[in-house]
């Protein structure tokens, strides 16, 4: 029956994926009868300029195929029909729009749906994966569009990330994650990269180990971007590690260097050193003892919106303007095998130091995602190589 139905009212041949179907007598007197697709959204549905998929009706005399507003932009792939007797059959296309009623519909609707769909993540998870992972950017879009952060963490229960305390192909939700945290922490960090072997592979994660905190994984560009506007859920602020690291104290005390790391004064002119070869690049050159296999990062104030910047903006902007407005802080472990090695280059081997360096710097920003196009290193790195095996 809601199969025959539903490839009438939506025009497909495919079978509902979700059926939800409801009345309600208050605030609205309200009958809803709304499928999701089984199938993938196309293109054009993925457009948002694609018309939705729900038609509304009064006392069963059709109001309008096709509504615009009584869901919202974000919800355009469902299909169905929508009755109600509170709706005057004379309704003009000004109401339509912007009518106390229909705002009222509308947000009956999406919260209704909004709970059925969390029953569904809890009931049938298997099922709801699915359907997150071929419906999940209609969810992140609303996180974005919407103006209320009460409806913006509501939508945000639905959306699912990997862990770093969950196994690889793994999902958690946000209110899971909140049941997982220490009693002293008070943010959700998340780190964003393309893979999972990225991600944990981060200089920025190794920084946060030591505070034993679970970390979520954003594997999409646009994650970063949702999390960004969410900012903040069931009263804890939504922060990034790369945040979270330059935060972090991590004073180094010049008159007990750690042992197998640079002397004192090796450190000191390191840093000046580096702070001249990078003039104009890099803000600042800070020592740090947060890092333990990598030799270097770099780190910024808002790195999220940092890399969203450079990816939306960056190339309108001279070199010398991009720099100034991301101020990259370039830290430097001062126990790693190449930062101490390239101590001794400055002196014995300049051109060497110099171009090692640059290749340091040049990684940093990669890594931390704010570098364009990293083909750009290709040939600084050949030339590196070069030099370093001219004597063999």
């Amino acid at each position: 029956m809601h199969e025959d139905f539903y490839r009438f009212v939506s025009g497909s041949y495919d079978r509902p994926r979700f059926v939800l179907h409801f009345a309600t007598d208050a605030p609205l007197n309200l009958r809803c009868l709304l499928y999701v697709p089984e199938g993938k959204p196309g293109l054009f549905e993925m457009s948002r300029d694609a018309q939705v998929g729900v038609s509304l009706y009064s006392r069963k005399v059709l109001i309008k195929n096709k509504a615009d507003n009584i869901i919202p932009q974000w919800l355009r792939f469902l299909k169905g029909v929508v009755d109600s007797e509170d709706i005057p059959l004379n309704l003009s296309r000004e109401l339509l729009q912007e009518g106390v009623v229909i705002r009222k519909l509308r947000t009956v609707v999406t919260n209704r749906l909004l709970r059925f769909l969390q029953e569904r993540a809890q009931k049938e998870s298997e099922t709801y994966l699915k359907f997150y992972k071929d419906y999940g950017m209609f969810l992140k879009e609303g996180i974005i569009i919407e103006n209320e952060q009460l409806h913006k963490e509501e939508i945000s229960k639905l959306l699912r990330f990997e862990s770093s305390t969950k196994a690889s192909g793994e999902a958690t939700s946000l209110p899971d994650y909140l049941s997982r945290m220490q009693p002293a922490q008070k943010d959700i960090y998340y780190l964003a990269a393309p893979s999972r072997e990225l991600a944990e592979r981060s200089p920025y994660l190794e920084a946060l180990r030591e505070k034993a905190v679970e970390v979520l994984f954003c594997f999409e560009p646009y994650d970063e971007m949702v999390l960004l506007q969410l900012r903040q859920f069931d009263g804890k602020p939504i922060t990034s590690v790369e945040k979270e690291m330059r935060q972090m104290k991590d004073d180094v005390d010049l008159n007990s260097m750690p042992i197998g790391s640079l002397t004192k004064s090796e450190a000191e002119s390191l840093s000046l050193w580096l702070q001249q070869i990078l003039k104009g690049r890099a803000h600042a050159v800070k020592l740090t003892q947060k890092l333990d296999s990598h030799p270097c990062v770099v780190t910024v104030e808002e790195m999220a919106a940092a890399r969203h910047f450079v990816r939306t903006q960056s190339s309108q902007l001279t070199p010398e303007a991009r720099w100034s407005i991301l101020q990259p802080r370039f830290e430097i472990n001062i126990k790693h095998p190449l930062i101490k090695k390239l101590s001794t280059l400055k002196d014995s081997n300049p051109d060497l130091a110099t171009m090692l360096a640059d290749q340091l710097f040049a990684m940093g920003m990669v890594t931390a995602g704010l570098e364009e196009d990293p083909r750009k290193m290709v040939s600084s790195l050949n030339e590196l190589l070069t030099k370093a095996l001219e004597n063999h």
